[in-house]
């Protein structure tokens, strides 16, 4: 059986890989596609086959998932309607391919969310199930890890500055979510299934009062609007194309769409989410 992994040189892909090896899956039954296959040399010499595929280029993933009986398809980045394009191109050519089986990770409540980065995945999901192949959805919530730079802030004596108000979050490691593609890929009983992959709900109060005992730091929390969250985001020399996007995440968190209470994680994992003590240790481990 072979098994392939898009985006696998990528924060999430490449952890998904990982996962995959250390769950004994046989390298000859994994394949990977990349954009730049030179970034999976490391890959290819641990007996992992590599192939080019871009989403961008339709002819590419033909001879990418050429043979693959079960693909895992990781969201790409980028603007919505080209996400959706990408997205339409690769499962496009699964279905050609003749694949097996598709897991695509997607985002919180993906189809009744009104949350702004919904649109690709919920055009996604339902390309994919147009095609009649047996299907798993991986909903995940929020990467602990998107929380990075106000960490590092936070550790410089910044306050956390936020305008969710009381909006909760299931945040977990990107870890946790890469094992749990891993076992939905390289598992069985999978088909046709929908996860919600989210950590224990938090609030930005309960987050920062977790990220100071991590810190062993007070952390001050300034709660603002949206326009002022804006003009500090700003004044903090961020890139100006990021700011509306970080502004609608806010508000999307605010209007509750990762607010999606859920057990999956243990479902698949065994296990809760990586509880957020221990979460925050390993965040902050990589950056001190």
């Amino acid at each position: 059986m072979k098994m392939l992994v898009t985006g696998a040189t990528g924060k999430l892909g490449s952890k998904v890989v990982e996962s995959l090896l250390l769950k004994n899956v046989p390298a000859d039954q994994l394949v990977v596609s990349v954009r730049n296959p030179e970034k999976a040399e490391g890959l290819r010499a641990r007996g992992v086959e590599v192939r080019h595929g871009d989403f961008d280029q339709p002819e590419t993933l033909d001879a990418a998932f050429a043979g693959i009986d079960r693909l895992l398809m990781i969201s790409a980045d980028g603007e919505n309607e080209k996400r959706i394009q990408q997205h339409k191109n690769a499962v496009a050519a699964a279905e050609r391919a003749q694949v097996q089986f598709i897991a695509y990770t997607s985002v919180a409540n993906a189809i009744e969310t009104t949350m702004f980065l919904a649109p690709p995945h919920r055009a996604t999901e339902e390309v994919i199930m147009k095609t009649g192949i047996p299907y798993s959805f991986l909903r995940n919530n929020w990467y602990m890890e998107n929380e990075l730079s106000g960490i590092q802030a936070a550790m410089a004596g910044a306050p956390w500055v936020t305008s969710a108000e009381n909006g909760k979050v299931g945040w977990a490691l990107q870890q946790d979510y890469a094992v749990a593609a891993a076992e939905v890929l390289s598992g069985k009983g999978h088909e046709n299934t929908i996860y919600e992959l989210s950590g224990k709900l938090m609030t930005q109060d309960e987050l920062v009062a977790a990220i100071g005992t991590a810190l062993s730091k007070e952390v001050p929390v300034q709660k603002v609007d949206d326009s002022t969250y804006a003009d500090i985001m700003k004044a903090a020399n961020l890139p100006e194309f990021i700011i509306p996007f970080l502004v609608n995440i806010q508000k999307a968190i605010r209007e509750g769409a990762l607010e999606i209470e859920s057990n999956d994680f243990e479902k698949l994992l065994g296990r809760p989410a990586t509880p957020i003590a221990d979460a925050l240790r390993v965040i902050v481990g990589e950056i001190s």
